[in-house]
């Protein structure tokens, strides 16, 4: 799959875009000012998979606590920024990898060239946030007043800022353009990838609840991603940001964009199914997930329940199953291994697993 081309920025260890991997971002939903918690929640996103995490400095005291986080952190942090600019100058001073604002909402044209000078000086880029809730007066009126599209005034937004950062000396600049309406997000995204080679950070703001979320988390970045534009992206879902960080993962991993793990793919099940596939697969996608050194494999295993489908989708992944009568058969690299019970289905898929891992069937997740 062919990606737009974009600029390298680096953010911290991390780099986003010049076709590096697509990372997945997320956010803490912790009190900033509480480092232990932040500290805490940062952690449990870097152990989920999660690359880069953002936090919100609302005020003086968030951007005092900022250095210990920074210290403690296992992963490059960007400091939210709003309303105002003296916040982004603490956050670059306490040594975040990157800023993010909002078009026009940080003050005055000389404040936000402030921020550019000192975020250059640092070697820190600047991720510009346009969001559809938050649009500049003057663009919705015209959206209003049907001059203009949504999605075209946010990229016009976006496209505004970006050269105002880049008058005063900013070269290190991402973009993201996000609605919670889909089609306005693609034709944002679309336009702004047709207009210069900023890096893009994807995704649907105010996707909703985890349900809701994940379909139209899920449809629209997945709709820019195979159009090759994106290059970082956060799920945004009214939940726990660890499960943003799942998702996100498994966007990518659909569309073979990043591996991560093994890729259980499972039947829907239907009235010929003779064996509990919906246990097999579930229990088998946990037990891998607990398991340090399975849940590092990059392969595919097939869970599948009948004889019309099964045994074919089972040959094509690396390990399968296809269900029979209370029983099935196991398949290694295509090839049938021996019959199992339903029962012990699930230890053996895993014992499987464990010796392709001791005999270098299968490769580390990059």
């Amino acid at each position: 799959m062919s990606r737009h081309d974009t600029q390298a920025v680096r953010v911290g260890a991390q780099v986003i875009g010049g076709g590096a991997q697509i990372s997945v971002q997320s956010m803490t939903t912790t009190d900033t000012r509480d480092v232990r918690a932040t500290v805490a929640q940062i952690a449990a996103l870097a152990e989920a998979g999660c690359d880069i995490v953002r936090l919100a400095v609302p005020d003086a005291q968030a951007a005092a606590a900022l250095p210990e986080i920074v210290r403690a952190a296992p992963v490059p942090l960007v400091a939210d920024i709003h309303f105002d600019y003296r916040l982004a100058l603490a956050a670059l001073d306490a040594g975040v990898a990157k800023l993010r604002i909002n078009p026009g909402n940080i003050g005055a044209a000389e404040r936000v060239r402030a921020v550019a000078q000192a975020a250059q000086a640092r070697g820190v880029p600047i991720r510009v946030g346009v969001n559809a809730g938050s649009l500049q007066r003057d663009l919705l009126a015209r959206v209003a007043a049907g001059a203009i599209s949504l999605g075209a005034a946010m990229a016009e937004s976006a496209v505004a800022e970006a050269r105002l950062l880049e008058d005063a000396g900013c070269t290190a600049i991402v973009l993201s353009v996000k609605a919670a309406h889909v089609p306005a997000t693609l034709e944002a995204y679309t336009l702004l990838a047709g207009r210069g080679a900023w890096p893009l950070h994807i995704g649907v703001t105010e996707a909703g609840t985890r349900q809701g979320g994940v379909v139209k988390s899920a449809v629209g970045i997945g709709a820019l991603l195979a159009r090759g534009i994106g290059d970082t992206l956060r799920v945004s879902l009214t939940a726990d940001p660890v499960e943003e960080v799942r998702v996100g993962r498994r966007i990518l991993q659909a569309l073979e964009l990043r591996p991560f793990g093994p890729n259980i793919i499972s039947c829907p099940t239907c009235g010929r199914t003779q064996v509990d596939v919906i246990a097999i697969a579930e229990e088998v996608e946990r037990r891998v997930a607990a398991d340090p050194a399975l849940r590092q494999l990059v392969c595919t295993v097939a869970v599948m329940g009948c004889v019309v489908n099964g045994p074919g989708e089972a040959r094509m992944a690396d390990l399968g199953f296809a269900g029979g009568t209370d029983a099935g058969l196991l398949f290694r690299k295509g090839e049938p291994i021996g019959n199992v019970a339903a029962g012990d289905a699930v230890d053996r898929l895993l014992d499987e697993l464990r010796r392709m891992n001791d005999g270098g069937h299968a490769g580390p997740v990059s």
